[in-house]
């Protein structure tokens, strides 16, 4: 590729963007900041409340009296909970990206609440289906805004810094997971503090605009398709890309997501770690691993995002045999691993999802990649539980299931490379 860009000193960055995450790269204008500042709020509860799930998942299980073959079951159909976020993505190209942003932060900050009052398993998951419909959306949303706001040269920058300070909300929550055993109410208190976003609403609908590109076609946007009409212009007009981005998305998230999912409950049932402990690691390793976002955005408009979507996803099966079956006292290495890797993998995989797709079908794809990633790791999930029956540990059920990050790796062939390119370029290329 080109020369790498140059970028200004950490000195300069808005007060949001910690320093050890890197500066802001020249071009980069503050309209362009201000836009990223406000969906950065979406992701940061995204990672807060589905990071909460792995980690209070021990203390979740002893409330619903769950053991481990009934956890794999009791997380599968949790995670199936984002699956209506296929459905309300579309209206982003009929109604707008704000819109779509309003209506799903809201709503996760109301489910996030009602999970916390849940008596029984299909309460919770009643709860958590809407509030995963509406964290994915806004989340998944948060990208299609900054690809169509930022410049094509720092298009992964900004969604690698969207997702880099967006996963902080996974520190904050390990912070206040690791006070579970002083909470009033335990886990439930954790939910609870999840309907915070709901204070930012007024400021969010004031601060946030539509995006240009989406603004240029809302006239005929009025007269788009359905969702599953749209769904179907998309994979008519666009088959190569859709079949790439499902066998990508959901082959990627079954091998990473079922990992992560047991991570806080191996330690604690297996290595005897205690939730303060757990938290700590978090914190401590966590600031390390979050660098993958904005890494993996660098490296994907210097180098292509195929190149840097098939390297991450081919390392990670090592790194969860490594966590999992390898010595305990080494085990936060490859755990900053798994998590660098992990986010590296989102933050190129989303990126790739938005910029395939034109304007007038970009929620679309977006909400195909909420289905595919969560459909793939609710599999990955029930491939884990039928690992554990045949196995009986999760040191060969959980590296098993992650061996499908191979298969994604090599799907990356099938996708033409998008970076440093203008999103319209990308669009006019053609169905291949």
């Amino acid at each position: 590729m080109d020369t790498a860009p140059s970028y200004r000193s950490v000195r300069s960055n808005p007060w949001w963007i910690p320093p050890f995450l890197g500066g802001v790269p020249e071009g980069v204008e503050p309209a362009h900041l201000r836009v990223l500042g406000f969906v950065t709020l979406a992701m940061f509860f995204e990672n807060y409340d589905l990071g909460m799930f792995g980690n209070a998942l021990p203390q979740i299980a002893a409330t619903f009296g769950l053991d481990k073959a009934a956890q794999g079951e009791f997380t599968a159909w949790t995670r199936f909970g984002a699956l209506p976020a296929f459905l309300l993505l579309p209206f982003a190209d009929r109604i707008g990206r704000r819109r779509i942003l309003l209506l799903a932060i809201t709503g996760m900050s109301v489910g996030s609440f009602a999970t916390a009052l849940a008596q029984s398993p299909l309460q919770f998951v009643a709860a958590q289906l809407a509030t995963r419909t509406c964290i994915v959306s806004a989340a998944i949303a948060s990208f299609v805004v900054v690809s169509e706001e930022f410049p094509a040269l720092h298009r992964g920058w900004g969604i690698g810094m969207l997702g880099g300070v967006g996963a902080i909300g996974y520190g904050f929550g390990a912070l206040v997971y690791g006070t579970i055993e002083w909470l009033p109410f335990g886990w439930r208190a954790l939910y609870a503090l999840g309907v915070a976003p709901l204070a930012f609403v007024p400021a969010f609908a004031r601060g946030m605009r539509e995006t240009a590109r989406y603004a240029a076609i809302a006239q005929s946007a009025g007269s788009a398709p359905s969702a599953l009409g749209a769904l179907a212009a998309l994979v008519r007009q666009h088959p190569q890309r859709v079949l790439a981005i499902a066998l990508i998305s959901g082959l990627s998230s079954a091998g990473t997501g079922p990992s992560f999912q047991f991570v806080s409950e191996f330690l604690q049932t297996e290595r005897g770690w205690s939730p303060k402990t757990f938290a700590m690691l978090t914190v401590v390793f966590g600031a390390f691993a979050i660098i993958g976002n904005p890494v993996a955005g660098r490296l994907g408009d210097r180098y292509g995002r195929r190149r840097v979507v098939a390297t991450v996803l081919a390392i990670f099966p090592f790194a969860s045999l490594a966590f999992f079956a390898g010595p305990a006292r080494w085990v936060a290495v490859p755990w900053t691993l798994m998590v660098f890797l992990s986010m590296a993998t989102t933050v190129s995989v989303r990126t790739l999802a938005t910029e395939l797709f034109p304007t007038s079908l970009r929620g679309t794809g977006a909400g195909s990649l909420a289905l595919l990633e969560t459909l793939g790791v609710g599999t990955g999930l029930l491939l884990y539980a039928a690992g554990m029956e045949a196995f009986g540990t999760q040191s060969i059920a959980l590296p098993l299931v992650a061996l499908s990050c191979l298969a994604a790796a090599a799907s990356v062939v099938l996708v033409p490379e998008t970076a440093r390119r203008e999103l319209e370029d990308v669009a006019a290329a053609g169905g291949a």
